[in-house]
């Protein structure tokens, strides 16, 4: 059994990473040039870490499957980051930021780690800023504001609809200096595949060059992956095609535990599904919600007719009649929910009645549709370039999407999994977010463990290993994890079935959505994890793989994630039914209150689960790190 020691400090909850630290062991200056350390993936976490990290004065090799960590899926992130600068004055500050954050989550999250987050907030704006990032301003020259789902106050910045790219150019321009300086050493077109353990201590990584088809051994003194979620495990989603979870999987299988995997975030703004052939869909910004009202018929024949034509008194802005204190701007698990709830009515709108109206027609009326145009214009451009439709004159349609996920690799107060040097950043762990993240929250935490955690918290581990001492990569734990990793790809190739890769995912995304997406139930999960493994044994019976290992072979690459992903959503599936509580974005229809709101078990469910792997075809080992709530008393979350 795993042992999972959070390391949260003692003392008062203002004051542990400040006491942290002062209390970790330090790395001498001129010691950090001895130590290699790797860094897995560039997006917001893993850029941000390798440049601070190089800075400080280590070696630092930094892999990522792109051709560019500008294409790095952070780049897609739209409508803001949070922090509590208070710049609205309108009573923002890092206590009410922490409060809403843990809220939010619906009380599944570590106290201290959330804390450090908001307090670590109100850095990162400034650090962006002095990277040049364009953040809208006021017309005086001040940061401008705007709010998110889940608060009250303004304390999200933001760059148009352009956010995660403005803050991702931001990193990489960091990243870039420094492997110009020969600070980082850059490895393109590199995917890990497997983890390398030397005494039950992360020491390095294998990866397959994605252009020539080598397997390579690199060995390093820690490892950091930082490669985000695995919201594809659904198939159609917000993630882009290439976003995977083949790391975080991979160092599971070498047993570092994974966290609450059933903590998926549904968002409440996608464009709807249109067709089979979608491969995946497409985000509208929840900054939207600022100033579109969210509304349906209500009545059922309604439906089919032009939204315009539909009187005020017809309409149900379901939102501000449910949630009169939040509105349009519920959180997003709540809010999804609320939507799918009117589209089971029979109310829902286009295609198949699976789809809410977001309506800006108020909104233009108030601020003119030039303000509109300058807050918004990009993401209006892009509903149009997808559905040719014009949102200035007639309302967008939305449904909800699988987006994020809360759930990831465990990891300590240091960002530690329980693997002892291999750390976990960003959407790859599972630390701050409870069961449910907030809206513009994703960016600050990729931010704040790359830019202002990690360059602590590492030293204090790699303090305790021997300058020099990392072993070399031709050891034979080195070479047992390439052989692992070629067995794997022989054994794609080889197989002689008749089906591509994406027929398989396809069905698994469906039983993924189906029995264990907005809405979850005993019976259904059950049926799915039947489904699953018979699915998954009809994969490695029948997937055709073609071309060869030697060279660039995209199949190759998707059918090693999806039978990752086969794994990964019989361990989500089965966390959903061992959880006997509904909780933010998990919703398990058999407990809920009358109102319909998720109901949970504090006595039985204020934990942490994460499984750990037992080998092929045992059953995983679930182990619990209970939350104990210091400073807020967890209560029914209402935002009514």
């Amino acid at each position: 059994m795993a042992t999972l020691e959070s390391k949260v400090p003692s003392g008062p909850l203002a004051d542990k990473w400040r006491k942290h630290k002062a209390d970790i062991k330090l790395v001498n200056p001129a010691n950090k040039r001895k130590y290699d350390i790797i860094v897995v993936g560039a997006g917001l976490a893993g850029a941000s870490a390798a440049s601070t990290l190089a800075e400080l004065g280590y070696r630092v090799r930094n892999f990522v499957f792109h051709d560019s960590p500008r294409r790095a899926h952070s780049i897609a992130a739209q409508g803001g980051i949070n922090a509590a600068k208070n710049y609205q004055n309108d009573g923002d500050s890092v206590y009410r930021l922490f409060y809403d954050t843990i809220k939010g989550g619906d009380y599944r999250s570590r106290e201290a780690n959330v804390h450090r987050l908001a307090e670590v907030s109100v850095n990162i704006i400034d650090q962006c800023v002095a990277q040049g990032v364009p953040f809208a301003r006021e017309y005086g020259g001040l940061l401008a504001n705007r709010s998110f789902g889940g608060a009250q106050v303004s304390r999200t910045f933001y760059a148009r609809g352009q956010t995660g790219q403005q803050l991702l150019l931001g990193a990489y321009s960091a990243l870039s200096r420094a492997i110009a300086e020969g600070l980082v050493e850059m490895h393109n077109r590199s995917e890990m595949l497997d983890l390398v353990l030397v005494n039950g201590q992360a020491k390095g990584i294998i990866t397959r060059d994605l252009i020539t088809g080598a397997i390579e051994r690199h060995a390093a003194d820690a490892v950091i992956v930082a490669t985000g979620g695995y919201g594809n495990v659904f198939n159609l989603s917000t993630n882009a095609i290439g976003c995977n979870a083949t790391a975080i999987w991979r160092a599971y299988k070498r047993g570092a535990c994974f966290a609450n995997p059933c903590f998926t975030q549904i968002h409440p703004t996608c464009i709807p599904v249109s067709g089979e052939y979608q491969s995946k869909l497409t985000l509208m910004s929840e900054s939207l919600r600022n100033d579109g009202r969210i509304w349906v018929p209500k009545r059922k024949e309604d439906c089919a007719k032009e939204p315009g034509s539909i009187a005020e008194a017809d309409r149900d802005y379901y939102l501000e009649r449910m949630y009169p204190s939040f509105g349009n701007l519920a959180p997003r698990d709540i809010s999804s929910r609320a939507a799918k709830r009117v589209c089971d009515e029979g109310r829902g709108v286009g295609q198949g009645g699976r789809g809410v109206y977001l309506d800006f027609a108020d909104a233009i009326k108030r601020l003119g549709e030039a303000m509109v145009r300058e807050r918004y214009g990009n993401l209006f451009d892009i509903y149009h370039e997808i559905t040719a439709e014009n949102a200035y004159r007639t309302p967008m349609r939305i449904y909800p999407a699988s987006h994020y996920v809360m759930g990831g690799l465990w990891v300590d107060y240091n960002m530690m999994s329980n693997i002892p040097g291999l750390f976990v950043l960003g959407e790859a762990n599972f630390s701050d977010h409870g069961a449910n993240r907030l809206g513009a929250s994703a960016l600050m935490q990729g931010l704040a463990d790359g830019y202002f955690v990690i360059p602590y918290t590492i030293g204090d581990y790699l303090a305790t290993q021997k300058p020099g001492s990392r072993p070399s990569a031709d050891g034979p734990e080195f070479k047992a994890a390439a052989d692992n990793v070629t067995a794997i790809t022989k054994r794609l190739l080889d197989n002689k079935g008749r089906q591509p890769v994406s027929h398989f995912h396809k069905r698994l995304g469906k039983i993924m959505w189906d029995y264990c997406g907005m809405a979850r139930t005993k019976a259904g999960l059950e049926k799915a994890l039947q489904e699953i493994p018979a699915l998954r044994q009809e994969f490695w019976a029948n997937v055709r793989v073609p071309g060869s290992a030697d060279t660039l072979n995209q199949s190759l690459e998707q059918a090693a994630r999806v039978a990752d992903y086969m794994e990964l959503g019989e361990l989500l599936c089965l966390d959903a039914l061992t959880r006997e509580e509904s909780c933010g974005s998990h919703f398990r229809e058999e407990f809920q209150y009358p109102d319909g709101e998720c109901k949970r078990d504090d006595e039985k469910f204020a934990h942490v689960a994460a499984w750990e792997y037992q080998g092929e075809g045992k059953a995983p080992l679930r182990n619990v790190e209970p939350l104990n709530f210091e400073f807020v008393k967890p209560s029914v979350r209402s935002y009514k």
